[in-house]
């Protein structure tokens, strides 16, 4: 937020001297400090005024004054001018250094940056004051955002304004233009994009009141012949007309209460217009303090709309335009010292893109510039950067995951039901399965004779691969020769080993001895912290100790025989890069690593990538389901194997072959599902990802997550700084936190990517925060500066 400096200069003279009050406060608030000061008795600087004036309006320039004579004898140059300029800017300097107006000095360079935007404000009804060019200050020009304006000891805020456009409106004046180019001017405000522009050129007396009456004009802009008196100024508004402002009073009044905003009088000598106004209470106004040339009135209307059309501040946009002036100074000596501003203290500067945002109560909304300043705007970036990085820095220690984790749950949990995928079917073993088995000789859940008639059934029916979920780790018996010679010959048969982990001394489960190395895969899994499995196994190197020496997982081996058969896919055989990642199909398959998604510094042993459960109402439904019994007893028909992948494995929960997975039950438990099923899931998530029928769950790179989290947190920080009430602003961060939320299920559900929620989410509140509070310490810090300087 910029300051607001007010310099009250009280009743005195340059014979006398003036006591000075200095007041600093934030724009839109009462003064935190407060000192006060006199400056000396000075009879030189306003002598040195009037040679300077008498230099200067005596110069050989095409200007826009009426009624201005200059001496026959005059011997003024353009050197000349410049020299008394000095000699007056050195003065000016003298003076406002003296001992008795130190405090003031001081006071100044303590309370105000030199990067804050500053409007100061010399509040002073003495005209000998007002023409002295206060922009030379030295302190003035220490400070690049700072801009002066001159008010008078009275002032009065306007009563509110209920009008509101798309666009700003400007009513163009374009006077007496004798001897004078004013089409330039007009061409400029032609030019002017954003603005709805009416013209009235060279009207009569009853045209322009009108016009002030009866429409609603933002700004008032006046092109043509003024001139000055010491308290009053006129214009002439065609070759025979000439109009002081109490001669328009009242339509000027009615404009300024219907919403005016600021005048600009790009005409010579201005002060006497602007002491007019006075009474008029005009929020804003810009004129010539002496007569104008054409070509600086005309270069001074260019800048100054160009910056201020862009919402550069009005105080800004001024100076800007003033000080792009001395290009000129040349040809035209003092250009700068040309452009003055006049601001009512009661009302706030108007803004471009603000211009129609006063509301029915009359209050002024503060443009988001204002809000934004400079300095501030540094202040929530750095502070939005450092609670980003802290964040992301937390997190790659591993201490989000478990909080990422319940959200990626979550997620999942809630993305659309997807049909079964019919190309697998899961033979179940259910406890009544295992019962019915009772008088056969049964070393687990299936004995030999139902798994030979189980495999002579299910061949019958052409399935294009029967996997086995189930350990056998022991010989066939004697008495079923011909099943040990079918399990070495089926090469449909997939059948699962569990590989050794000597860091935690499992020892693994062997294969069945009748199955080759090449029909082998491995059953182990990889289970998170909290035993729920997210994640895939492909492949690994098991340990040479190890009785299972199988390479690829389980789910790989069916997938790998079921598309080797595919038309896409029978020519393209599983491909490994150097990098490690696989291509199978038209899949990339690359392997997830220590910092993956919320994953941070895991054991990323082997080959894994995320596990993409296709849910239908459960993940219990990933393909349709027959039990051993129904298959042994001719229930199941052809069509239902054929061509199939077929997985055979046990629900009977007396041999507890189940698995924790994301999602949760009604009674919000999280749900398990047997091994079998866990199994045809990741079969199922090779197979159609290979097809291309439905992609690998993905996540974003490092850097591409960091910018995410630092986007998020910026927006906690502006949004804190926009909205400045307490409960609005908790509001706008839930509703940030809600859109946050959506936006991250609609990636997953329409890109399968998992991007960082609980890091945007801690980035967005705790850049909030953390902002909130420095604003509020800067408020109190303030509050309490006020009460120790008053």
């Amino acid at each position: 937020m910029g300051k607001l400096v007010i310099l009250k200069f009280g009743a005195g003279s340059f014979a006398k001297g003036f006591p000075v009050t200095l007041q600093i406060s934030l724009e839109n608030t009462r003064p935190f400090s407060e000192v006060m000061g006199e400056l000396p008795p000075d009879l030189e600087l306003p002598l040195l005024f009037d040679r300077w004036q008498a230099v200067y309006r005596n110069l050989d320039l095409s200007a826009r004054p009426i009624g201005i004579p200059k001496s026959t004898a005059s011997t003024a140059s353009i050197e000349a001018c410049h020299q008394i300029a000095k000699q007056l800017r050195d003065r000016l300097n003298q003076w406002l250094h003296a001992e008795s107006f130190r405090l003031i000095r001081e006071k100044w360079l303590e309370r105000l940056q030199p990067a804050e935007p500053i409007r100061v404000i010399l509040q002073t009804s003495d005209l000998q004051l007002q023409k002295l060019p206060w922009h030379l200050w030295d302190l003035i020009q220490r400070y690049p955002n700072a801009e002066f304006a001159l008010s008078t000891a009275t002032y009065e805020q306007v009563p509110p304004s209920a009008h509101s456009t798309q666009r700003v409106k400007i009513l163009a004046l374009l006077g007496d233009s004798t001897g004078i180019d004013i089409q330039t001017d007009r061409a400029i405000l032609e030019q002017l994009s954003g603005a709805a522009l009416t013209f009235l050129v060279e009207p009569d007396r009853k045209d322009l009141t009108d016009q002030l009456w009866e429409q609603n004009w933002d700004i008032l802009f006046f092109a043509g012949h003024s001139s000055s008196s010491q308290t009053s100024g006129q214009i002439c508004i065609n070759p025979t007309e000439r109009l002081t402002i109490d001669e328009l009073k009242y339509a000027l009044r009615k404009a300024v209460m219907r919403g005016l905003k600021l005048a600009v009088f790009n005409s010579c000598d201005g002060l006497g217009l602007a002491q007019e106004f006075v009474d008029l209470q005009i929020p804003q106004m810009i004129v010539m303090r002496e007569p104008v040339p054409d070509r600086v009135a005309q270069e001074f209307l260019k800048y100054f709309l160009e910056a201020f059309a862009r919402d550069e501040p009005l105080y800004l946009a001024v100076r800007e335009a003033r000080e792009r002036l001395q290009g000129l100074e040349g040809q035209f000596p003092c250009a700068t010292w040309l452009p003055v501003m006049f601001q009512n203290l009661a009302e706030p500067p108007m803004t471009w893109t603000g211009a129609q945002t006063t509301n029915r109560t009359g209050t002024h909304r503060m443009s988001r510039r204002a809000i934004f300043t400079r300095p501030q705007l540094v202040s929530v970036v750095l502070t939005s950067v450092a609670i980003a990085l802290l964040i992301m820095g937390i997190r790659y220690l591993g201490l989000l995951q478990p909080w990422e984790l319940r959200a990626f749950d979550q997620f999942l949990q809630l993305r659309p039901d997807e049909k079964p995928d019919n190309r697998l079917l899961v033979v179940t073993i259910t406890e009544e399965d295992v019962q019915a088995q009772s008088q056969e000789l049964r070393r687990g859940s299936l004995s030999d004779q139902s798994f030979a008639k189980l495999l002579k059934t299910l061949d019958s029916y052409h399935p294009q691969v029967i996997g086995l979920d189930i350990y056998r780790d022991y010989p066939v018996g004697q008495t079923m020769q011909t099943l040990t010679a079918e399990m070495r010959q089926d090469d449909r048969l997939i059948t699962v080993c569990k590989v050794s982990d000597p860091q935690s001394g499992g020892i693994g489960v062997a294969p069945p001895p009748e199955i080759p190395r090449d029909r082998l895969g491995f059953s182990d899994l990889v289970l998170d912290a909290d035993n729920i499995v997210r994640r895939q196994l492909l492949s690994l190197t098991p340990p040479p100790s190890s009785a299972c020496t199988a390479s690829y997982a389980f789910s790989v081996q069916l997938a790998l025989r079921y598309l080797a058969a595919q038309p896409l896919t029978q020519n393209a055989p599983l491909q490994f890069a150097p990098d490690g990642s696989w291509q199978l199909g038209k899949m990339h398959f690359q392997p997830i690593d220590a910092h993956t998604g919320g994953y941070q510094g895991i054991d990323a042993w082997g080959h894994q990538i995320l596990l993409n459960y296709r849910s239908y109402r459960s993940p219990n439904e990933i393909a349709p389901h027959v039990t051993l019994s129904q298959v042994l007893s001719g229930q199941v028909t052809a069509n239902a194997i054929k061509d199939r992948v077929v997985l055979i494995g046990t629900t009977a929960e007396s041999f507890q072959d189940y698995s924790l997975t994301p999602y949760r039950t009604h009674q919000g438990t999280i749900q398990k599902i047997p091994g079998v099923i866990l199994q045809a899931q990741m079969t199922s998530q090779l197979i159609s990802a290979a097809l291309a029928e439905r992609p690998l769950l993905k996540t974003w790179a490092l850097w591409q997550e960091t910018f995410w989290v630092l986007g998020w947190s910026l927006i906690g920080g502006l949004l804190t700084r926009l909205v400045r009430r307490p409960v609005m602003g908790a509001i706008a961060i839930g509703g940030a936190i809600a859109i946050l939320w959506i936006v991250c299920l609609m990636v997953l559900i329409q890109g399968s990517m998992w991007i960082p929620v609980v890091p945007a989410a801690l980035a967005l509140v705790s850049s909030s925060v953390i902002v909130y509070i420095k604003r509020l310490s800067r408020s109190r810090s303030i509050e309490h500066s006020s009460r120790s300087d008053i």
